[in-house]
């Protein structure tokens, strides 16, 4: 599930996409559609993983089929507008959690409904954001009224997500994206409060770009002398 993050006045915001509308628009294609690159990504995934310490994460199969994500995208922007930030980020994380590790992507009315109806409400407090995954919020002896969305809830967002509203904002936000220049994801558009000076920056690994553009202090990748530790403890 595609993401754009903008960022203003020390905050930010996380705007879902189409990804298949932003490399059909910008003329980009998956990069396993290319054979070198698909070879490269099994070594680079799983290094992506081991630095910010994940484990048990892989692509759901057929990842063109699976991508068709519009379903969760539109229920995620419905999320988005009537629910709280912490309730937001809570189902990001359990829909991704869905797709990357039990592999069962969210994207017929039924998974979705599943994924959602599966979110502990505890999911939404800062320690689970900061790191539990929802399989480890979710005991086996917890109670329907510890969900984060009642049965009506979940109806509620299944059923926005079919209307013409969502399905307009969806191709909303990736039109946005698109005109900043988007071509992938993660993209992210971000603006210094300071000088109002907004700039577009693409991938994972583009943090420090994005601190030293906002005049932020930070610690960029340092190699350490000989005997003090084989790579990296940090994580993310």
């Amino acid at each position: 599930m595609p993401l754009a993050v903008s960022r203003r006045n020390k905050s930010h915001s996380i705007h879902p996409f189409l990804l298949g509308a932003i490399n059909a628009g910008s003329g980009n294609k998956p990069p396993w559609t290319l054979p070198a690159k698909a070879v490269y990504g099994t070594y680079d995934s799983q290094r992506s993983l081991r630095a910010v310490g994940l484990a048990n994460v892989s692509p759901p199969g057929d990842l063109m089929e699976a991508g068709r994500t519009q379903v969760a995208l539109r229920a995620l922007l419905y999320v988005k507008a009537r629910f709280s930030t912490a309730a937001y980020l809570a189902v990001w994380r359990a829909l991704l959690h869905a797709f990357w590790t039990l592999h069962k992507p969210p994207i017929t009315p039924e998974t979705l409904g599943q994924a959602l109806a599966g979110i502990p409400a505890s999911a939404a407090s800062t320690a689970s954001l900061a790191r539990t995954t929802p399989s480890e919020v979710l005991g086996p002896g917890s109670k329907a009224e510890e969900r984060l969305f009642s049965a009506a809830e979940v109806a509620d967002i299944l059923d926005a997500e079919k209307s013409p509203e969502y399905k307009n904002k969806l191709r909303e936000t990736t039109q946005r994206a698109l005109d900043q220049g988007a071509y992938g994801a993660p993209w992210l558009w971000v603006t210094d409060a300071t000088t109002g000076r907004s700039e577009p920056f693409f991938g994972s690994d583009r943090w420090s770009h994005v601190y030293a553009f906002l005049g932020l202090p930070y610690r960029d990748v340092e190699l350490l002398p000989p005997g003090t530790g084989k790579g990296s403890e940090a994580k993310l």
